[in-house]
């Protein structure tokens, strides 16, 4: 059975809905109610109140067809957050220097549709020969290693350029010369130990 409720005219804009109705979608309504409640987003508690309307009319559509229903079994199948009008609600800021800034106010409009049918199961990737393609367990090492995250997790890696014979020779060079040096500091202590 599905039920389905509309919140139509909600202050706000659909793009800052929509960030809240994302985070419920799929969910079972106990756990979409827990997160609407404790959300920071000022969209929320309107979102909320229409979840509340979908679950009423899911039990109110059960009583007339004369079928039980139970209110944890319900899950958000369908949200969606649709734009509404602007028109009536411009405005004018004031701005520095005398001037005025006109801004627009949004209205959305909020759709749930909540279902107790059974959830469809994630459809697993396949292979060009329609083998599933299983999914591998993350390693605990490389987790651990990231727990930081941001650019301190991966660091990039070191460019070598490729070695070529005149690189190989000037390396050859700088080793030898180096080593000359090493033998000229060992005979100037050797000879001031000797004093």
């Amino acid at each position: 059975m599905e039920a389905i409720a509309s919140a139509k005219y909600l202050r706000g804009s659909a793009q800052k809905a929509r960030l809240v109705v994302d985070m419920i979608r799929g969910k079972d309504v106990n756990k979409a109610l827990a997160i609407l409640r404790y959300s920071s987003k000022r969209a929320s508690t309107l979102i909320e109140k229409c979840v509340r309307s979908a679950i009423a009319n899911a039990n109110e559509a059960a009583e007339k067809a004369n079928v039980a229903i139970d209110p944890d079994d319900l899950w958000v199948k369908t949200a969606f957050v649709d734009r509404g009008p602007t028109k009536g609600r411009r405005r004018v800021r004031p701005a520095p220097q005398g001037r005025a800034y006109r801004e627009q106010r949004h209205f959305c409009h909020v759709t749930i549709l909540l279902s107790n049918d059974a959830r469809p199961e994630p459809k697993a990737a396949r292979h060009g020969d329609g083998k599933a393609i299983e999914a591998k367990p993350a390693k605990l090492a490389e987790s651990k290693g990231r727990k930081r995250g941001g650019a301190a997790a991966a660091p990039r890696a070191k460019r070598v350029a490729p070695k070529t014979e005149a690189s190989e020779r000037v390396a050859a060079a700088d080793k030898a010369e180096g080593e000359k040096k090493a033998t000229k500091r060992a005979a100037k202590k050797k000879a001031k130990a000797d004093e």
